[in-house]
């Protein structure tokens, strides 16, 4: 039997997908219930696109549920190693400056269902949080960037 993908998140990651899943049960679900509802008003079902539209929208929330479920029912926690907080990780927000100009930037390392880049969260299989997983404050090294190699120093772990 195969394995399930293991999904690692922060226990505030777990937490919003909870909180997505309720929506989607309860407050999503309805609305799509309804949709079909008033679509089976509009006549023959087998011309009628609100009602193609509405059991379209119903497959896409049922299929996002069982993700969800899923994702929840296989989340790691991520938990922070205080044996050496000094050492990126998982869970662990990072700063590094690039070098020689200076640049300084800070991402948290979370699990792939968590990241979100706009909010300085990247994804632990991301080449950026591969190139700085182990290293420590005040290393500098070899960054892998989408757009080539780059250097950096690290300034800060949390």
């Amino acid at each position: 039997m195969a394995t399930e993908k293991q999904y690692y998140m922060t226990n505030e990651g777990l937490a919003k997908l909870e909180e997505e899943l309720e929506y989607l049960k309860t407050t999503r679900r309805q609305e799509v219930v309804e949709r079909i509802k008033i679509a089976r008003g509009f006549g023959d079902l087998s011309e009628n696109s609100e009602y193609d539209a509405a059991k379209d929208e119903q497959a896409f929330v049922e299929s996002k549920i069982a993700t969800t479920e899923n994702m929840i029912r296989n989340a790691v926690i991520i938990e922070s190693d205080t044996d050496n907080p000094d050492m990126v990780g998982m869970g662990k927000t990072v700063t590094f400056i690039e070098l020689p100009d200076g640049e300084e930037e800070s991402y948290t390392i979370v699990g792939s269902a968590e990241a979100d880049p706009f909010e300085g969260k990247i994804s632990n299989d991301s080449p950026i949080a591969k190139s700085l997983i182990g290293h420590e404050v005040g290393e500098e090294l070899s960054v892998s960037t989408p757009g080539g190699d780059i250097q950096v120093k690290i300034t800060k772990v949390e």
